[in-house]
């Protein structure tokens, strides 16, 4: 496919307040629905894993064959990636044994190899310039790579390093918060991007273990399916409110 000459929009939505609340209840999803199915349901890594895959090929399949951002596709595809992306992290602790050291380093240096070829291919790493193929296939491959690392950073720093799910929370939130500032005083926006869209990995994460895991384990013993079912409502009306809009913008475009 000859990149150049494919004329997209950005396919990236707008980056606001609900982007990031959806972003954040995406990474606590994928954290709480990955458990849910694997143990709640049964299916375990495994199957749990290839069923996923499956569904995220065929959502960014959907997503690439448009010439524009659909909302409801876009945020699906970060849903299945978010829950792939804890999937991939725990079998590579649970079953493969190697440690959260070692996934977390691994994980970096692939995220910062497909940023550096990104780059030197495109010359561009904005998401408001998302509007060619290649640079989507670069742009989501980036995204599995920042949900894979912030898991195993985000159980590297409230596991091993025995932070505990309330403290993590609040350090990544804080963090978080750090990169608002950043960008405020005027800060690379593209650089503070990527930087707060790898935190929202582990604060969701450490959100969902924080709201599901027992109280005996210092959650609040929720559970994985009513912190599952609450956040993806919420998900589905901020996206469904997203996608009204964008609906209504092609109706009154020339």
């Amino acid at each position: 496919m000859n990149t150049s000459s494919t004329r997209w929009l950005n396919k990236v939505p707008e980056v606001t307040l609900s982007f990031w609340i959806i972003k954040i209840m995406s990474t606590t999803v994928g954290e709480t629905f990955a458990d849910f199915l694997a143990v709640d349901v049964g299916w375990g890594l495994g199957i749990t894993s290839v069923v996923m895959a499956l569904l995220l090929g065929g959502a960014l399949t959907l997503q690439m064959r448009r010439r524009d951002c659909e909302p409801w596709i876009y945020w699906l595809s970060v849903v299945l990636v978010s829950i792939l992306g804890t999937q991939i992290t725990d079998i590579l602790t649970d079953v493969l044994d190697i440690s959260l050291y070692t996934s977390t380093a691994c994980f970096s240096l692939l995220l910062i190899i497909n940023f550096v070829a990104w780059y030197a291919l495109e010359r561009n790493l904005s998401i408001r310039q998302i509007v060619t193929p290649r640079r989507e296939l670069f742009y989501w491959t980036t995204v599995l790579c920042t949900f894979a690392l912030g898991t195993a950073g985000g159980d590297l720093a409230t596991e091993a390093l025995g932070l505990g799910f309330g403290i993590g929370t609040v350090i990544f939130g804080v963090l978080l918060a750090g990169c608002l500032v950043a960008w405020r005083l005027g800060g690379n926006s593209v650089l503070i991007f990527w930087i707060a869209y790898i935190l929202t990995r582990p604060l969701g994460a450490s959100l969902g273990d924080l709201l599901t895991q027992s109280r005996d384990y210092g959650g609040l013993g929720m559970g994985a399916t009513w912190t599952s079912a609450i956040f993806l409502c919420v998900i589905f009306l901020l996206v469904g409110i997203a996608q009204i809009g964008a609906v209504q913008s092609k109706r009154l475009a020339p």
